[in-house]
């Protein structure tokens, strides 16, 4: 089985691949279309030479490589990908392929995280337009929407939350994978060293705390914007909690 988990930046993605490496069976890849969307967008990201020189940066040789054999002889293939990676034009007919699972989390929580690493300019740096871009996509070829889980049930209820979604995509659920070894992994990106110091402390989801956030009117915007389309998702979430 080869799964496309679709999310946004600053959300739990990293912990749930940690999750997901965690199994004997699984094999992951951390954002492979990350050298693809610097390519296209010109963006100046930190590690981006890095970035530009470990990865393909052309579009169908990438898709290509996820919808063919799973490596070293694993069972499951767990694909991290970053929503924002993709453009209107992207060519999304290779995820007819795999299993596409959509992570979502308050788009509060991540203009508040987001903004404080990097510059928040615009609403397609978030993911969520094209979060339900690719899940249309989906559902056209399905004829089905996607699975979508939302990060807060997760960390309320982790077991509760990752033994339903192994049970939608028919795969056994393993305790294996609510915990895990802190510290880095030769899977994770060359940009871990940017994003990952938070989750490369734990050993498990962390706790979900909730908090009051108040965003900044100079937000308003970004939020609307994401907003409308988080919600189209979440409305389809596994809502456990």
């Amino acid at each position: 089985m080869k799964i496309a988990m679709w999310s946004g930046p600053r959300n739990i993605s990293t912990a749930l691949m940690r999750s997901f490496e965690n199994r004997k069976d699984t094999f992951v890849s951390d954002e492979p279309f990350y050298a693809y969307f610097l390519k296209e967008s010109g963006e100046d990201h930190p590690a981006r030479q890095e970035i530009l020189n470990e990865q393909s940066s052309d579009w169908a040789t990438v898709s290509k490589m996820l919808t063919g054999n799973i490596p070293n002889q694993k069972h499951i293939w767990y694909q991290k990908h970053m929503a924002h990676h993709i453009f209107k034009y992207s060519d999304l007919s290779w995820i007819k392929h795999v299993t596409n699972l959509f992570l979502v989390r308050d788009p509060k929580e991540v203009i508040v995280s987001y903004q404080k690493r990097f510059p928040l300019t615009t609403h397609l740096q978030l993911g969520y337009n094209q979060q339900v871009q690719i899940a249309k996509t989906v559902a056209d070829f399905t004829g089905d929407f996607p699975i979508v889980i939302n990060a807060k049930d997760v960390l309320i209820n982790p077991k509760k939350v990752i033994m339903m979604l192994c049970d939608m995509i028919n795969i056994d659920f393993e305790e294996e994978m609510l915990s895990w070894p802190s510290g880095k992994r030769d899977s994770d990106g060359v940009w871990a060293p940017y994003w990952y110091s938070e989750v490369e402390k734990t050993t498990a989801f962390q706790p979900y705390i909730q908090k009051n956030v108040v965003l900044d009117s100079r937000w308003k915007d970004i939020y609307n914007s994401c907003m409308a389309d988080y919600e189209f998702l979440n409305s389809s979430s596994m809502i456990v909690t």
